[in-house]
């Protein structure tokens, strides 16, 4: 695994993931991973033994790495002794932390107003708005073609986005009159020999290659710093504020589960703990102790007295 060369295990372990059809970023988590087992042994991965892999897990925890990356590392080593080296006697050595369960930072309506209408550019503005008013991730918004807006059926088409899966996204008449304005000052330069419906509608620095996500979220960073606001929140929170502001709306919450594409509605449900309109609007039972209790209604009785009931 060295990192000049490639190495016969790793040519081996790329064809493995290519013929499971990993992605690229994947594919560059694993073998980053491995890498820094190599390193952490100085020898190669396929000398391993069980107290290899009971010292390096060991290691990652004193080291203060986070529990996220820590399991990513780990993901990517199994892949090695699983598939590539067919060593399920090591692979059955390496664990998984839980991580803490931790509810998503949202906007509230007024701050969310607030970061798209001091939006430093119309580029901004028009991507921020895509990530609340669709529920889009940053690599959604960025890989949009003209041929994914559906003017006639009033829809955007997400294509073989998280999971590899397809989706539907609503086009409001606000949000396609802000990609019409965007797409008369939309920069040119790369658009040559490209047909109109392959063109990216946030064409990037380099010819072919659309804006990247790190490029948003710094454009969503500086606006959101424009607006005042104090919350340590990401990109990520537009969407989180889409489907709250959804649920406080009284959206059915499977159709909210449509929108986001998630496989399972308790990943949806997750938004229930942080819609603070829904919560702020119970009543609480300490209210209702200074009210008169309301007696128990009684139960209709069925058929006469001298019937037997079943």
């Amino acid at each position: 695994m060295s990192i000049d060369t490639v190495t016969p295990l790793r040519r081996r372990m790329i064809e493995d993931m290519n013929a499971r059809k990993l992605c690229a970023q994947t594919q560059r988590g694993h073998i980053h991973s491995c890498k820094r087992f190599a390193e952490f042994l100085k020898r190669s991965p396929e000398t391993a033994t069980v107290e290899d892999i009971r010292r390096f897990q060991l290691y990652l925890s004193e080291t203060g790495i986070s529990i996220c990356n820590r399991n990513r590392i780990m993901t990517g080593v199994r892949f090695l002794f699983r598939v590539t080296l067919r060593r399920l006697d090591l692979a059955a050595e390496i664990y998984h932390i839980r991580e803490p369960q931790k509810i998503p930072q949202v906007m509230s309506p007024d701050e969310t107003r607030r970061v798209l209408a001091v939006a430093t550019s119309l580029k901004a503005r028009v991507a921020l708005s895509l990530c609340y008013g669709c529920g889009l991730r940053a690599g959604e918004v960025v890989r949009l073609k003209v041929k994914h807006i559906d003017k006639a059926q009033r829809i955007i088409r997400i294509e073989q986005s998280k999971g590899r899966k397809d989706r539907h996204v609503m086009l409001s008449p606000k949000m396609l009159d802000l990609l019409r304005q965007w797409w008369k000052v939309r920069p040119t330069r790369w658009d040559t020999g490209v047909p109109l419906e392959e063109r990216w509608l946030f064409p990037g620095r380099k010819p072919g290659k659309p804006m990247t996500t790190r490029q948003l979220s710094r454009l969503f960073h500086e606006t959101a710093d424009a607006a005042g606001i104090k919350k340590n929140v990401t990109l990520h929170a537009l969407r989180h504020s889409f489907a709250t502001h959804l649920l406080e709306d009284d959206t059915d919450i499977r159709i909210i589960q449509a929108l986001l594409g998630h496989d399972k509605l308790d990943t949806t449900a997750r938004y229930t703990r942080v819609a603070t309109g829904l919560i702020a609007g119970i009543e609480s039972p300490l209210d209702r102790l200074s009210q008169p209790r309301k007696k128990p209604k009684k139960a209709k009785e069925s058929g006469s007295k001298d019937q037997p009931t079943a």
